[in-house]
């Protein structure tokens, strides 16, 4: 095979990588995730629903449970909603991500989630509420260790 025809396979070989990096770079940027209030303030997911989010203790090192309380015209809701919850640094893109995690659902219809909080910096809980398969609503909540 000429050399020629070598860098012509890797130039195309080469553009249908960067174009493949670029589509999935643009997909994941169509994201867009509302930076939320701190928690015990009221979250609006649209004009009748708004959740409310807590954590079990003080954000540190170790584990710590995320609870979100879902209230649909002013009375708690009990059903209808699946959340997922993606943990991580974004200094440290990949390193300690969680990927999304189901919350799980108490007696009290509270959603959980347990978040494992590694080492100090810079940390970021994504939120996805999705209902009926599509998601309603992205939220993040950032905070410092």
């Amino acid at each position: 095979m000429s050399y020629i025809k070598l860098f012509k396979m890797m130039t195309v070989t080469s553009a249908v990588f960067l174009f493949a990096i670029g589509v999935g770079i643009s997909a994941a940027a169509e994201e867009t995730y509302e930076l939320l209030p701190e928690a015990g303030d009221k979250c609006p997911i649209d004009k009748d629903t708004y959740f409310i989010y807590s954590f079990d203790k003080n954000p540190q090192l170790g584990t710590i449970i995320l609870k979100l309380a879902v209230y649909q015209n002013g009375k708690q809701q009990s059903d209808g909603l699946a959340i997922t919850g993606f943990s991580g640094m974004p200094s440290m893109p990949g390193h300690h991500d969680t990927g999304d995690v189901a919350f799980k659902r108490n007696k009290k219809g509270d959603y959980l989630m347990p978040v494992d909080i590694v080492m100090p910096g810079d940390w970021e809980i994504r939120l996805k509420f999705m209902k009926d398969n599509k998601v309603i609503y992205r939220g993040s909540i950032r905070f410092d260790i």
